[in-house]
């Protein structure tokens, strides 16, 4: 008997979704082109040289604590999260703890992610990110193809 994978087979019809639009003529992140929710919520360059590749996120307004980032197998991926909360003052309302009245306070959830697949082999140990200006900057440095062996100490 074999074993479903539900979410192996969710991706590759998105995938699969996402060569239809192709084929159709456009792409799901296409400027004027068809908008779904979620759908590469996260514009990404990925810069590959001979040592490593480098993947620039752009998640403006969050902050470094509320981004997730998270390499797999063969994918980096990357998740934001923020609570934003605004304050309206369209009356007279209860007045809080510094005296001020709202009539209305609104709040709202944000979240985005992508998922980059990463296509050469990379060192897991080296793999580092930093985030600056609303750019997040993950630099994965490439396995080395030279054949040569990792000692590992026996304790």
């Amino acid at each position: 008997m074999t074993r479903r994978d539900p979410f192996g087979e969710i991706e590759e019809l998105l995938e699969r979704m996402g060569r239809e639009f192709e084929e159709l003529g456009g792409t799901l992140d296409a400027p004027g082109g068809p908008r779904l929710p979620g759908a590469r919520d996260v514009a990404v360059d990925v810069i590959e040289d001979d040592e490593s590749i480098t993947v620039l996120a752009d998640l403006p307004g969050f902050d470094d604590e509320d981004i997730d980032v998270e390499l797999r197998e063969e994918s980096l991926s990357i998740a934001a999260t923020r609570e934003e909360e605004r304050d309206v003052a369209d009356g007279a309302g209860d007045a809080d703890a510094e005296g001020v009245r709202y009539r209305r306070r609104e709040r709202r959830s944000r979240s985005v992610s992508r998922r980059v697949p990463i296509a050469e082999p990379v060192e897991r140990d080296g793999a580092t990110a930093s985030y600056e200006n609303g750019v997040l900057t993950v630099t994965l440095p490439k396995r080395s193809e030279s054949g040569e062996g990792h000692s590992i100490d026996v304790s």
